[in-house]
This record gives C-alpha cells, sequence and structure tokens, in this order.
C-alpha cells in the first residue's frame, strides 16, 4: 500500500538522531490528522460545502460514495460521516488527532521505517522516542522537498501539499535546518499559497491549512496566557 501523504509528514516531524519529534505534542497529531484531510481532500471524498449545499458553508461533506482502500483514510471518511452534524475542518481535526496519530506511528513502524524506544527523562518520567531504522524512503521525500525549497524547482501535488502543512505548523526550517531558515520559511509559505491543487480542490486545500492552523495554535495561545 502506497503511504500517505501523513506517513511522509510523520517521518519528517521526527529527528533523525534522537527520534524526538520535531514539533509538540500537540501540534503533532494535530497536524497528521490535518494530512489525513488534506489527502482525502485532493482524492475527492471529503471537501467543505459551498452556499446552497445540503451541508452548511463551511463544514465537511462527503462527496465519494465507495470507500478508500487504505483503513486510516477509510476511518477517517467514515468518521466524518458518522458526526452528529456536518463538523467543521477543525473540529474533524481535533475528533481524529489521537486516533489518527496511534494509527499512523503503527503504520510506520510495522514498515520498519522507525523503531518505538522508550527511555526516562532526567532518570524518572517515561518517554518515548522513534529513531530511524530504515531511512531510504525519507532520503526520497527530503530529497523531493529539498529541490523545491532549496533549490526552486516547481513541486508536485503530493510536495506541495507536505509542504504545506510543514508551513501550518512552522516546521519547514526545522526539517532542513542547515538552509536559510528564513528563505526555506518564505518559500514554504509561498507554496503553501500557490496554485499547485487544481481549482475544484484549492478551497478545501485552503480550510484544511487554516484549520491546522487554527487547531495547533489556539492551545498554545491559551497555554502562553495561563
Amino acid at each position: 500500500m502506497a503511504p500517505l501523504i501523513a506517513e511522509d509528514l510523520l517521518l519528517l516531524l521526527l529527528d533523525d538522531e534522537s527520534g524526538d519529534p520535531l514539533v509538540d505534542g500537540t501540534r503533532l497529531p494535530r497536524v497528521l490528522a490535518g494530512a489525513v484531510l488534506l489527502e482525502l481532500a485532493l482524492d475527492g471524498y471529503v471537501s467543505p460545502a459551498d452556499e446552497g449545499e445540503d451541508v452548511r458553508k463551511g463544514r465537511l461533506a462527503v462527496r465519494r460514495e465507495e470507500v478508500p482502500e487504505d483503513p486510516i483514510l477509510a476511518r477517517a471518511v467514515d468518521v466524518i460521516a458518522q458526526a452528529r452534524r456536518p463538523m467543521k475542518p477543525e473540529a474533524a481535526i481535533e475528533k481524529l488527532d489521537t486516533e489518527m496519530r496511534a494509527a499512523l506511528f503503527e503504520r510506520v513502524i510495522e514498515r520498519g521505517w522507525i523503531r518505538e524506544s522508550r527511555r526516562k527523562v532526567l532518570g524518572i518520567f517515561p518517554a518515548k522516542t522513534w529513531p530511524p531504522v530504515d531511512e531510504s524512503h525519507e532520503r526520497e521525500v527530503r530529497h523531493e522537498l529539498g529541490g523545491v525549497l532549496v533549490e526552486g524547482l516547481d513541486p508536485a501535488p503530493r510536495a506541495a501539499a507536505l509542504i504545506s502543512l510543514l508551513s501550518a505548523v512552522d516546521a519547514a526550517a526545522k526539517v532542513f535546518p542547515d538552509t536559510d531558515r528564513k528563505a526555506i520559511r518564505r518559500r514554504a509559505k509561498d507554496i503553501a499559497q500557490g496554485e499547485w491543487a487544481g481549482a475544484a480542490v484549492r478551497k478545501a486545500v485552503d480550510a484544511i491549512n487554516s484549520a491546522v492552523f487554527v487547531a495547533v495554535m489556539v492551545p498554545a495561545v491559551a497555554a502562553g496566557s495561563s
């Protein structure tokens, strides 16, 4: 089964030496859930409703009768379809975040790309890390994204989707630390706002990227003000 955008994103967001996530415990599960929604939008399974539809404008509507072959995507569609009332993208991210995180870690471990390791912080507090095992797939993904972010090549839709998600959690420069960080952030933001998605899904992409940003920023602001 082909890797999901969310699987590639997870690999990129794990430090290749320590196995620690490059973003905090709030951002990681939510951007992974956002990646699942974004893949569903790109494949035409789910998108926000427009004015005049049975579903309220801006809330997620299921667009295809058939179920995705990938069980992670299928589960996400089922959660959206079975909701008591249609959800906004940010509400779907909140609903899916923990479940998607666990499923994606399990998938990437089963593929043999990472392993789970346990340690104690300060010799007391238990913690998990996920150091790499087989880095061949991640190297291919990094090579493609590096060509776009560093060398200025035009992105394919999948690469652009990954970059837009990295931009939403301000992680593009963390993934490519040995570069001009400001230039990487600026390039990632330009791609996120660019015309890499077809007109039919552009609104869905924008809505989901905005939802990821809201989902990861609101808890951070609340924590900072508490």
